[in-house]
């Protein structure tokens, strides 16, 4: 409870990568939703035939989401993990021939994943493949591999500063949506209404 001993009476994460986290808190812990970030930047992409992705079953609630969110279908990469940062992408649930798939994720660390399912997605015909993924870890071989990899545009925030910049890499800042956070919290109005699908 280091955090509650130093004063703090409320928390506030940005996709946290397991949800049970906030369990671990005595104080009250609002873990918002990153993909909403990238409903505003998607639309102005203007895409002719756009679907959702997962690129893994672990992400489909997340996709799930957004989707909703977009009013889009969605399919998913199913993926089998043989040791630690490494996946091979095995089937693909759903048709995505003559589609702009938008893969959802909440971090993108070696890019492996993102890089093997755009490969797969395209395989199966997918006319582009974008990631929208809230935190950048980029580690080891990622830049190379998104750089000559079939991914062809990955969106992430700047919950992590990145270490080079890629024509294929485009930053959305997580600020606007922080600060509306913050307000709300201050002035004690709802933090779940910002993120509800209708």
């Amino acid at each position: 409870n280091l955090m509650e001993t130093a004063g703090i009476t409320r928390l506030v994460t940005v996709d946290l990568h397991a949800s049970q986290i906030q369990g671990f808190f005595d104080i009250p812990v609002d873990n918002l939703y990153g993909a909403i970030l990238f409903n505003d930047y998607v639309k102005s992409k203007n895409l002719k035939n756009p679907i959702v992705a997962s690129p893994d079953i672990g992400g489909v609630a997340r996709a799930r989401y957004f989707a909703k969110t977009m009013g889009l279908d969605m399919v998913i990469v199913d993926k089998r993990r043989e040791k630690a940062n490494e996946s091979e992408v095995m089937n693909v649930i759903g048709d995505v021939s003559g589609k702009d798939v938008i893969m959802i994720d909440d971090m993108v660390d070696t890019a492996g994943t993102m890089v093997k399912a755009a490969s797969a997605l395209k395989k199966l015909g997918a006319t582009s493949v974008m990631a929208c993924c809230t935190h950048p870890v980029l580690s080891g071989p990622a830049y190379d591999r998104i750089e000559n990899g079939e991914l062809d545009e990955l969106i992430i925030t700047n919950t992590l500063p990145i270490k080079q910049s890629s024509s294929k890499i485009k930053v959305l800042s997580t600020a606007k949506m922080l600060g509306e956070v913050i307000r709300r919290v201050y002035n004690n109005e709802s933090v779940n209404s910002l993120f509800e699908t209708n």
